[in-house]
């Protein structure tokens, strides 16, 4: 809000109103109204550019090796029952990764975004007593958000084998839950700790397992050297 506070002048005085004042009246309001227009025109230019999606990434084709058959986290088989048809066995295609387009890119970045400011974080705090994946709600963690991210890429038509959840550790030793999406590009990571969707080789987490792309229900180690 942008406020004018000035002296008054009685009009008594022999000065009031006079063509010169006049003038420089006309002249600071044309000064304050060009002011607004180049404070908020800025304001909303630079929102724009904070909102731009950044350019397709360059063809990568290398993806997190795949390996050996691991049972799934707990809390995900108390997820299907709860979310069945998120878990419905669905025709598996081979190639596994999706072409990844300009429109696809910016849905990736739309959806991570939009979910990420749509859920107010909430840290558990009972452990695994404590957890409950649940999509969209109004508070929740990391185990939240990546189901509602991959919740809501289904709902767009995205192939269920390419949206694979992930568990991860963090530097501070803490399990933690990232939705993988598998692009000729390279594998992408929608996470709630950031607004970017980067490759998966450019996060410093340890990676644990993921969802198997090719069998419903099960998951599978990783088969980096090192994790």
């Amino acid at each position: 809000m942008i406020c004018a506070i000035g002296s008054v002048v009685p009009r008594s005085a022999s000065i009031w109103h006079s063509q010169e004042d006049r003038q420089m009246q006309r002249t600071s309001g044309l000064v304050i109204a060009a002011a607004v227009v180049i404070i908020f025109g800025g304001v909303q230019w630079a929102g724009a550019a904070l909102l731009a999606v950044p350019r397709v990434p360059q063809t990568d084709p290398a993806q997190i090796e795949l390996g050996r058959p691991a049972l799934p986290p707990l809390t995900y088989t108390l997820f299907c029952l709860r979310y069945e048809a998120e878990c419905r066995p669905r025709r598996f295609f081979r190639g596994g990764s999706i072409r990844l387009t300009e429109e696809r890119w910016a849905e990736l970045w739309e959806i991570n975004r939009r979910v990420n400011l749509a859920i107010e974080p909430a840290r558990n705090e009972l452990g695994l007593a404590g957890e409950a994946w649940i999509i969209n709600p109004a508070r929740g963690d990391c185990n939240d958000y990546a189901v509602s991210k991959r919740h809501e890429l289904l709902r767009r038509g995205w192939p269920a084998r390419v949206l694979l959840l992930s568990e991860v550790v963090v530097s501070s030793g803490e399990h933690h839950l990232v939705l993988l999406v598998r692009t000729g590009s390279g594998d992408l990571v929608l996470d709630n700790l950031t607004p970017q969707v980067k490759p998966w080789s450019r996060t410093t987490y340890r990676w644990v397992r993921v969802q198997s792309p090719g069998r419903d229900g099960l998951w599978v180690t990783i088969g980096r050297e090192g994790v």
